[in-house]
């Protein structure tokens, strides 16, 4: 007999989820972490007094995307989260909020009028061929956009698609930016809550399963052409948050919430995943063998090779898994300025690209009394020297903030990986299933939808169809 019903390897914020859910359905679950502390990316700790994120985070499709799903069934404790506020756009004249729809791209003063009038063509014709499904998904931005743009719209675009997807342009389909814009909205996999699996009712109830087909075509077509609308009533920071207190506060109500019949320890490295007759069956670790009827891996999937025995097809596969290098500087201000008197963030994009931060500004308590947190992160590129590029970053903090190196004192860098996974255009994406019964997958490189929490979330809730339609839950 197994010791455990599931294992779930990787304590990240994806792997907590997973062993919440399961743990909340009656499943006695182990989560194996290799680090010594929980959360990932999903933590905040303390230097010097300030209180950091792992990087600066929004937390988006808070009204009724994934995350508040899980919430809603699953947490006995609510984090209490804070309104985003906007997103700016910096340059030498000061901030300027990111338009997010076409009346407000009338008066996007950084960039020419002839410009905004050429990216409202081009963002109508994306969104009217998106609402009769005749988008090329494949589309890369750079492709896409007009002819005869200034240098400043096109380093502007080429500072945006980083933060959306965690490559260049030319990486960047025009679909991610609709998606991370908000105008085209992420929808959450239905009917996962029921007592009864779909599949279930569909080998029984034909009639049921015409209905659902009904509704689920009713509500595709519904919601492209709602698209249509959103040009001009479109929020980019829609349904967004920061949670009071950071994302520790986040991460603890996710502790707080663990049933019983999870247990949680850190330092245990997985070496190997077992199987038998084909079947996940455990784990090994750097201690000892754990028995399991099922794996729940949430680990960096392209890393799974090393664990255990795949088909090479599936291999080639994990190996198109793009990812992206990031560099967050954390400043701790002396005092207030008055250029991070906001909530939200803003992007930088002359000669050099940011996308930033004031998180003290949500919960005073994160920075000393009378000072200012803002964490600035940037996208390092492959073979870049780490070293040269804390420099240079902070370089350009300096010359977009004239008069902000005077007021620092503290200094904290952080070089992560977002996302485990780039919404690339050729990128993969694994899913929730593996090619071994019983091993499934979970995480940021398993569902491409959204970002960050909100992407591990998506996974999770992924993760419970499968695992229902497989009748392990």
């Amino acid at each position: 007999m197994a010791e455990y019903d599931v294992i779930v390897v990787g304590g990240g914020i994806s792997g907590l989820f997973s062993a919440l859910t399961l743990g909340r359905h009656g499943k006695s679950v182990l989560v194996l972490e290799q680090n010594n502390f929980v959360g990932g990316n999903c933590r905040s700790y303390s230097v010097d007094g300030f209180q950091v994120d792992t990087g600066p985070h929004a937390i988006t499709h808070l009204k009724e995307g994934p995350l508040r799903r899980l919430m809603d069934e699953y947490f006995t404790y609510m984090p209490v989260f804070v309104d985003y506020g906007h997103y700016y756009v910096r340059t030498e004249k000061g901030l300027t909020k990111i338009p997010s729809n076409l009346k407000e791209f009338a008066t996007f003063d950084p960039l020419p009028k002839k410009d905004r009038f050429l990216l409202s063509q081009s963002l109508t014709k994306a969104l009217t061929l998106n609402a009769f499904g005749m988008l090329d998904t494949n589309l890369s931005l750079c492709d896409f956009l007009p002819k005869g743009l200034s240098k400043d719209t096109v380093d502007f675009v080429g500072a945006i698609a980083p933060f959306l997807s965690g490559k260049s342009m030319k990486e960047t389909s025009v679909n991610r930016i609709l998606y991370g814009s908000s105008f085209v909205r992420d929808s959450v996999s239905e009917y996962i809550f029921d007592e009864e699996p779909l599949t279930d009712r569909s080998q029984n109830d034909a009639s049921y399963t015409s209905m659902i087909t009904e509704k689920l075509l009713k509500y595709q077509l519904s919601a492209r052409l709602s698209t249509l609308g959103r040009l001009a009533t479109n929020k980019v920071a829609y349904a967004q948050a920061y949670p009071r207190g950071g994302l520790k506060s986040l991460l603890n109500a996710v502790l707080y919430s663990m049933p019983e019949t999870v247990r949680i320890r850190t330092g245990m490295k997985v070496t190997r995943i077992l199987t038998e007759k084909g079947n996940a069956s455990g784990v090994a670790t750097n201690n000892d063998s754990i028995t399991a009827d099922a794996v729940v891996y949430s680990g960096f999937v392209k890393s799974l090779p090393s664990l255990v025995e795949l088909p090479e097809d599936y291999i080639e596969d994990l190996s198109r898994i793009e990812q992206t290098l990031s560099l967050t500087i954390w400043l701790g201000l002396g005092e207030k300025m008055k250029e991070f008197d906001y909530t939200g963030s803003e992007v930088w994009f002359k000669d050099g690209a940011y996308w930033a931060m004031p998180i003290s500004n949500y919960d005073s308590s994160i920075a000393p009394k009378g000072k200012q947190l803002i964490g600035f992160t940037f996208i390092i590129k492959e073979g870049e020297n780490i070293e040269s590029e804390k420099k240079r970053a902070l370089a350009l903090i300096q010359r977009a903030i004239p008069g902000i190196e005077s007021r620092i004192e503290m200094t904290h860098y952080q070089v992560t990986v977002p996302e485990k996974a780039a919404v690339t255009i050729n990128g993969y994406f694994a899913g929730q299933r593996s090619p071994i019964p019983g091993l499934y997958l979970v995480g940021t490189d398993t569902d491409n939808r959204s970002m960050g929490v909100t992407r591990a979330a998506f996974s999770v809730l992924e993760l419970m169809k499968a695992m229902k339609e497989d009748k392990r839950l």
